[in-house]
This record gives structure tokens, sequence and C-alpha cells, in this order.
């Protein structure tokens, strides 16, 4: 079972810019979607995905962030939200397919301005204490998402000029780095190693995309069944180049 992730940066921005393509080249089974900020009935018949089992979270908000999955296997949804409180802005779309836990996950941004900062915290803070809950179940769980953090120095090209900017600042690390050390397996570091990159997120700004100066901030993370379970992940830099400001996280799962 091929597993994608990928913030689209807007659904049907990334299907007027070739996103069925990509889909067809990948081939995956299940594609987990964050930022999609539409609702079903506002696509068409180029919606890439309209004859696959599907399950939306859109935001209440126009136009706003929102998540999605969409699987060629039949799914079930489980729920939506944080343990499934309350989630007006679409952040978690959480099903089963197969046997395995998926989420789709889109952690809030907080470069706005300081309120937006201590929103994302403040999500950081409630999420928390779910993970854990979900890395102890003995079924395979895979979340997937834009989580909107860079790890550490490998996972940003400027890391000494960013360091208090959002999404890399120290706490932001620290929590994310603290989700791992307590057994959530991040995949696609576990099998890079210790090198720079490879980056998901460029900047629109001067040669950042050109020159791959980028951010590693979207994440494929597993609990231990379904790290055994799982092949060698990528980061499809093409497809994030053609369809939006992020590229795809892709991994085969048995």
């Amino acid at each position: 079972m091929r597993l994608l992730t990928w913030n689209v940066n807007g659904l049907r921005a990334a299907i007027r810019k070739g996103l069925a393509d990509w889909i067809d080249a990948i081939d995956p089974d299940v594609v987990m979607l964050q930022e999609i900020r539409c609702r079903p009935d506002q696509l068409d018949d180029t919606n890439p995905f309209r004859d696959w089992h599907a399950a939306w979270n859109p935001a209440e908000r126009p136009g706003y962030a929102g998540t999605a999955v969409f699987s060629k296997l039949p799914l079930k949804v489980i729920g939506t939200g944080i343990n499934g409180e309350p989630d007006a802005e679409g952040r978690v779309m959480r099903v089963d397919i197969n046997g395995a836990d998926l989420l789709s996950v889109y952690l809030p941004s907080g470069s706005s301005s300081e309120a937006a900062q201590a929103r994302k915290d403040r999500w950081m803070q409630a999420f928390l204490p779910w993970l854990s809950t979900l890395r102890r179940r003995r079924r395979p769980v895979i979340i997937g998402g834009d989580l909107n953090i860079a790890r550490d120095q490998r996972d940003i090209y400027h890391w000494k000029s960013n360091q208090n900017t959002s999404g890399f600042l120290p706490h932001e690390r620290t929590w994310l780095n603290g989700i791992v050390e307590n057994g959530w397996d991040d995949l696609v570091r576990s099998h890079a190693g210790d090198v720079d990159g490879p980056y998901s997120w460029w900047s629109n700004r001067g040669q950042a995309r050109a020159l791959n100066r980028g951010w590693r901030i979207d994440y494929l993370l597993a609990n231990r069944a379904a790290a055994r379970a799982t092949g060698t992940p990528s980061i499809h830099r093409p497809a994030g180049l053609a369809c939006s400001d992020h590229a795809p996280v892709i991994v085969d799962l048995d």
C-alpha cells in the first residue's frame, strides 16, 4: 500500500497545475492532503479523486486550511480533530484503511503574528497527549502531514538566520524532537541519515525553489507497528515544484 502525504496549497489550484498527472505517475493507493482550501462540492470532473473513496474535513472558513484522505481501498472514517474534538479549521482527518490507522494532519502556522504563534502553541500542547495514546496502539498508525516545524539544522537550509523564526523556534524543535524521542519514527530522517535535507517546502522568494534552499516540515511519523512494515520513504521534489510550494512525501506500507 503506497501512502502519499501532500500539502497541496489549495486543491483546486493544484488540479489546474497538473496534479492528476503526478498522481498517475507516483501511483499511490492512499493520498493524505493538507491545506485543501475547498469543499467536495466545489470540484468538477477534473477532480483526479472522483472515483476514489474519500474522507473530507474542510474548514468552516471558505478557502482556508482543511484536510482530506483519498483511497483506492475502502476506508472507514474514525473521526476528525484532536481526539474527536471540534475542528473548525479542518486540521485532522483520521481513517482506517486495511487495518492501518492513518491521520492527515495540518498543524497551524505561527508566522503571521504573535497571536498566530500563540494559537499554534496551544494546538501543539493539546495534540501531544493524544499522540502518546496513538503511539501505544498495537496496530499500525501513521501520521502524514505538514507540521510546520523543522526538527533541526539538517531540516532547514538557512538554519542560522531562522532560529527566531516560527517553524524553527527552540521550543517548537524541542516539542517535535520529543515526539520522536518518545517513540514515533520520523521515517524520512531514519532512512536519510545525517544529511542536509531532503527538503519538502520552498519559499517563493529569491531562488529558494530553483536552488533547493528549503525546509523539511512535511512528515510521515509511524508508531512501532507501522515502522516495522514500511519501505524506504522519499520526497518527490519535481511534483512539489509543479503543483504546490510543498512536495509530497511517499512511503510503501506492507
